[in-house]
C-alpha cells in the first residue's frame, strides 16, 4: 500500500534530524525590533529568546519605557515566528516522504 515501509522511515527520522539541526541554526539567527524612533532596541533570536535589550540613556519617564519596550518585543517576536515557522516548514518539507494525498506542507 505505501511501498517501502522502511524507505519512508528513514525519510522521516532523516526529517527529524534536518528539523533539530534547524531549531539550533535558528538560536544564531537575531531579530531586532526597536521603537521611539531607535530609544529601545531589543534582539531576540529566531526561536524567540531574548538576547539584548537597550534603552537609551534620554528615557527617563517609565510608563514610556515600558511601552516602547513592549512595541520593541512584539515586533522583533513577530519578525522571529515569520522565520521559525518558515524555516521549520521548509525542513520538514525538504526530508518528508512522498506519501501520496498527504501533502500537509504546502
Amino acid at each position: 500500500m505505501f511501498g517501502d515501509l522502511s524507505g519512508m522511515m528513514s525519510k522521516l527520522k532523516d526529517a527529524q534530524k534536518n528539523i533539530e539541526e534547524t531549531k539550533a541554526r535558528l538560536n544564531t539567527v537575531l531579530i531586532d525590533g526597536e521603537a521611539g524612533n531607535g530609544l529601545v532596541k531589543v534582539t531576540v533570536t529566531a526561536n524567540r529568546t531574548v538576547k539584548n535589550i537597550s534603552i537609551d540613556a534620554s528615557l527617563t519617564d517609565n510608563e514610556e519605557i515600558e511601552d516602547y519596550l513592549v512595541i520593541a518585543l512584539n515586533k522583533a517576536l513577530d519578525k522571529a515566528n515569520t522565520v521559525n515557522e518558515a524555516e521549520l516548514a521548509a525542513a520538514a518539507k525538504d526530508g518528508m516522504p512522498n506519501i501520496p494525498g498527504m501533502d500537509m506542507f504546502k
